[in-house]
Order: structure tokens, then C-alpha cells, then sequence
């Protein structure tokens, strides 16, 4: 009786330890300032897998700056699926045969689930009355910004004050001159949109954050509400956040299917709803439409307005000895 027993558990503990192993887990490696969206969405995701399909499924996180976390992916970090910020960053990975050549065409709206776009925060109480973008270049303001080379934070932040100088009737070579005088007010370039706030926040460095709208949220929640103002500019970008799967790494696992189950929750109205929660705008009108208070209008224009594209504009602006090179030299 007793042998029986132990055979018992015995099998009962190697069924639970193969179920386990039988779990999925993907892996979505994305940018800093995502962190907690994702924590959320990855949450329901798991629910409405295991309410709809019966399977169990686990979600892991991987965060830093876009760019840095495109090249992580290119040299074999084994992401299912990348939520970025930027499309250049996935093109990157297109590039390197690592996603589809047509990952834009994987997914609706050219595989972008959500929108963002760049505003500031300042301390409680505005101090330095800061309400537009001329503001950011007056003497004795410090700009806090993401380095353009590492995180798509950072040039989002750039083409956002080159670009609303062209919404204004400016030529490129008037908006070439601001945005040189907003870099001689950034005392230090931050490696990626989390490590921003930290230099803003934690070291007490700069009047202005510029960063991505869903950073509010992330602010209140971690350093308490109160601690910043939201100002939203009268023109900003809009700022495109590309999901693509990552095939090598699918192919590999046979994650293909809930590889394409999670972005595609991302699409849903409960995806939506949770974006919408984090400041994030969603694509879906009706959840845009119930959170109308949080996205307060703002003049938008897209990156094709002004620069063509996002690649021709990593080209002109970001690579080596482009115009933000230049331009930062000279004001250093």
C-alpha cells in the first residue's frame, strides 16, 4: 500500500514537472519606457490564452534603450517577438534576415499597434514656466534628453524639435539652428528613456525630461504622484510603436503561433484599454475616444512630413557624421 502510494505521487510529480516543461514562454524583448504596460498587458494575455485556447503560456520581458535591445536580438538574443519604438530599430532586424522582410504587412496598421508622442515634464509647480519649445533653449534651462545614437527615445525627442520648427513655416535650416541650441542645454546624454527619468528624478539633474507621453503614468506610479507637470507642447510628433515576430527565433522554439497570438492581443479591445491606461494611445477609435481627457491635443506631424522616412532620417541624422553629430560637436 505504501509503495503504491509513492508510485502515486510519484506520478503526480512527474505529470506536474511535464506540464510545466510543456509551458510556453516567449520572450518580448522591447524599450525602456514599456516596462510597465507590458507588465500589465502580459498579465491578461496569459488569462485569455489559458481562457481561450487551454494552453498555459508565460510571458518574459527583456527592457533597455530600442536600439540597444535590436542589437542584442541581431547578435542572438532569443526574442519570440520585439515591441519597439522606432521602425528603424526592426528594420535593422529585417535587414539581418532575423524578422520578415514585410513585418510591416504582418500586422495591421503597418504592424504599429499603438502611438505615442513627445512632451515634457517638469518639476511640480513648473518653475521655469516652461510651455513650449522655444522655452527649452532660453539661458539657464537644462534639457534632459535620451542620446539619439542609443534609444529611439532620443530620436524621437530630436525630430520632434526639428520637426515642429517645420510645422511653424521654418526651413531646415532655421530648425537645424534650434535644435543646436537645445543640445547646448542638455548637460548630459541618457543611454535610454528609464535611465532619463532617473538622471531627472533620482540625480535632480534638468528643469525638462523630454520624453515619450506614457512616461507620465510610469512616473506617478513609481515616484509618486505630484512629483512632475505634464506639458504638452502645441506640436509634436507622432511616434509609431512597430511589433514584429522575431522568425528566427520562432522557427527555432514552434513559437510561431502564440508568438502571433500575443501581438495580436495587442490589437484587441482589452490590449487597447490597457495601453489607453498607460498613456499609450491606442489605435482603436472607441478606446481613443473614452480616454479623450488623458490625450490632450496636440498639432501632430509624422515623420514623413518633414524627413521622408524614419530610415532616410537615421541616415541624414543619426549615423555616423550625420547632423546630429554636427551638431552636437559644434555646440560642445
Amino acid at each position: 500500500m505504501k509503495n503504491t502510494f509513492k508510485l502515486a505521487l510519484g506520478a503526480i510529480a512527474f505529470a506536474a514537472a511535464s506540464a510545466a516543461s510543456a509551458q510556453t514562454t516567449l520572450l518580448n524583448v522591447s524599450y525602456d519606457v514599456a516596462r510597465e504596460f507590458y507588465k500589465d498587458l502580459n498579465t491578461a494575455f496569459v488569462a485569455n490564452y489559458k481562457k481561450t485556447t487551454g494552453k498555459d503560456i508565460k510571458v518574459d520581458q527583456s527592457h533597455a534603450g530600442s536600439s540597444a535591445q535590436a542589437r542584442a536580438v541581431a547578435d542572438g538574443l532569443e526574442a519570440d517577438v520585439v515591441t519597439f519604438n522606432t521602425t528603424t530599430d526592426v528594420d535593422f532586424l529585417a535587414e539581418k534576415g532575423v524578422v520578415a522582410k514585410d513585418w510591416r504587412q504582418k500586422f495591421p496598421n503597418g504592424a504599429a499597434p499603438t502611438t505615442s508622442t513627445m512632451l515634457f515634464l517638469v518639476r511640480q509647480g513648473n518653475p521655469k514656466g516652461i510651455k513650449d519649445w522655444d522655452d527649452l533653449i532660453k539661458p539657464g534651462v537644462q534639457v534632459v534628453v535620451v542620446n539619439p545614437k542609443t534609444g529611439g527615445n532620443g530620436r524621437m525627442a530630436y525630430l520632434a524639435a526639428w520637426g515642429q520648427v517645420r510645422a511653424k513655416g521654418g526651413t531646415d535650416a532655421q530648425a537645424a539652428e534650434f535644435v543646436s541650441k537645445l543640445y547646448k542645454n542638455v548637460p548630459v546624454l541618457a543611454r535610454g528613456g528609464r535611465d532619463a527619468t532617473g538622471i531627472f528624478l533620482q540625480r535632480n539633474i534638468g528643469d525638462v525630461l523630454v520624453t515619450f507621453e506614457s512616461e507620465v503614468v510610469s512616473v506617478d506610479n513609481e515616484f509618486g504622484k505630484g512629483k512632475v507637470d505634464a506639458i504638452h507642447p502645441s506640436a509634436s510628433i507622432v511616434a509609431e510603436n512597430p511589433v514584429a515576430i522575431v522568425e528566427r527565433t520562432v522557427a527555432k522554439k514552434g513559437t510561431a503561433a502564440d508568438a502571433k497570438a500575443y501581438l495580436d492581443f495587442l490589437y484587441s479591445p482589452e490590449g487597447q484599454e490597457i495601453a489607453a491606461r498607460h498613456n499609450i494611445r491606442p489605435r482603436n477609435e472607441a478606446v481613443l475616444k473614452k480616454y479623450a481627457a488623458a490625450f490632450k491635443p496636440i498639432k501632430f506631424f509624422t515623420v514623413e512630413q518633414y524627413f521622408g522616412s524614419l530610415a532616410e532620417a537615421q541616415k541624414v541624422h543619426f549615423n555616423d557624421g550625420g547632423q546630429f553629430d554636427k551638431l552636437y560637436t559644434a555646440g560642445k
